[in-house]
């Protein structure tokens, strides 16, 4: 056996190989915790004493599950809490499913703004504003309207704001699909990709955290920051709220709690829009980590790997040929398996796990296309508004006719 060298870009291309199944080992080892949340601010196991919150729900239309999940938010086991739900019209199919709220809970302190103010480009920071105007409490609790959450969600997500280094809360979720093929494809997107990529980046020490599933802070800090109107032109103003607060000097808390989001995509175009706008958003707050988010689409970097593994011969082969191949084949192996472990720790039961698990390849590879695309791309669709993205904010740019993408 000789020593022949391989080429710099076949080293490069077996490690990138290997740092992608890194990567998926990683993420498919990785637990997020499960602390009762009144540890989390009060070590000592003293539950902290709770607060009166004000829930602000901005609605646009009639989503599938629109009142299933709004009501979720009735149920809850908090003493004392104020729910808001805005809309722009009030002709809008949602305001009939917050008067049968009204009707079946009659006892809770529910309110339906209708304002049709606009305050910048982004609608729902409008709606926001609107809604802010009403809310009476301490704490301020922003949900997404798909979001359904447990009895107990105020409670944890308000308890580690006792702290005074928490300046504002929020949750993780998982995917709950509403249709068949491409609603499948789409919670893959949430739960083997974006959730898992959430938890590596926790682990390696970032913590610059803002989801719309939730965002709890203290109506002092909301002020302290400039109110809603400081995010009225920001296409990422989850991200950004929780941003400002930071520059506060305050940290992001992201709860032990993980709600449920609802995926309704019927077609691949509606899901194209959503996971594009996605990535291009994360392209607008990071730069870097969007360069290299390629390394976490694994299924590539898998078939690479194989095509690699062919490519090498251990008899009569070179010694970096067979160090090449035996490093190659490894990494193939971890890969593989950690990315089967992933999808498995990620669904159900057998029945969805080989349901799904064709799709994985489909999944991979539709995520490094809209990568691309969204590397060039320098626009969103949002409610039916076709916005420019810049790094800060959005320029207000706006198109109403071109077709809608609300997530």
């Amino acid at each position: 056996m000789t020593w022949s060298p391989l080429p710099v870009t076949e080293w490069m291309l077996i490690v990138l190989c290997c740092l992608s199944s890194l990567y998926i080992t990683v993420a498919a080892l990785m637990r997020h915790g499960s602390r009762p949340w009144w540890r989390m601010a009060h070590p000592d196991g003293q539950r902290p004493k709770p607060v009166s919150i004000s829930v602000l729900k901005p609605l646009c239309g009639l989503e599938p599950r629109l009142y299933a999940n709004l009501e979720t938010f009735c149920r809850q086991t908090h003493p004392q809490f104020q729910l808001l739900f805005g809309v722009s019209s009030a002709s809008d199919p949602a305001v009939g499913v917050v008067n049968r709220l009204r009707e079946a809970y009659p006892e809770l302190d529910i309110t339906l703004v209708v304002n049709d103010s606009v305050h910048g480009v982004n609608l729902k920071v409008s709606n926001l504003i609107n809604l802010a105007q009403h809310a009476r409490h301490e704490v301020i609790v922003i949900a997404d309207s798909d979001i359904a959450v447990p009895p107990d969600y105020l409670h944890t997500v308000s308890a580690p704001l006792a702290s005074g280094q928490v300046g504002v809360v929020t949750c993780l979720y998982r995917a709950r699909r509403v249709g068949d093929v491409w609603a499948r494809l789409g919670a893959l997107f949430i739960d083997e990709w974006f959730v898992p990529s959430v938890h590596v980046a926790r682990a390696v020490g970032t913590s610059r955290f803002g989801f719309g599933a939730t965002l709890a802070l203290r109506r002092e800090t909301l002020d302290a920051i400039g109110g809603f109107h400081e995010l009225k032109d920001c296409v990422a103003d989850d991200f950004w709220l929780a941003e400002y607060v930071r520059e506060l000097g305050l940290r992001t808390h992201v709860s032990e709690l993980t709600v449920t989001t609802d995926v309704t995509e019927r077609d691949l175009p509606s899901l194209w829009l959503r996971e594009t706008r996605w990535l291009r958003t994360i392209r607008s707050i990071n730069p870097l980590g969007f360069a290299f988010l390629f390394i976490t689409f694994t299924t590539p970097w898998l078939i690479a790997s194989w095509l690699l593994g062919l490519g090498f011969d251990w008899s009569g082969g070179s010694i970096a040929d067979s160090t090449a191949d035996m490093i190659v084949d490894l990494s193939t192996s971890f890969g593989l398996s950690a990315r089967l472990l992933l999808h498995w720790r990620n669904t159900r039961d057998w029945r969805s796990f080989w349901r799904d698990l064709p799709l994985i390849p489909l999944r991979d590879l539709l995520l490094s296309a809209e990568w691309i695309a969204a590397a060039f791309g320098s626009h969103v669709m949002w409610r039916g508004a076709r916005i420019r993205i810049v790094p800060r904010v959005v320029a207000p740019e706006v198109n109403l006719t071109d077709v809608s993408d609300d997530r």
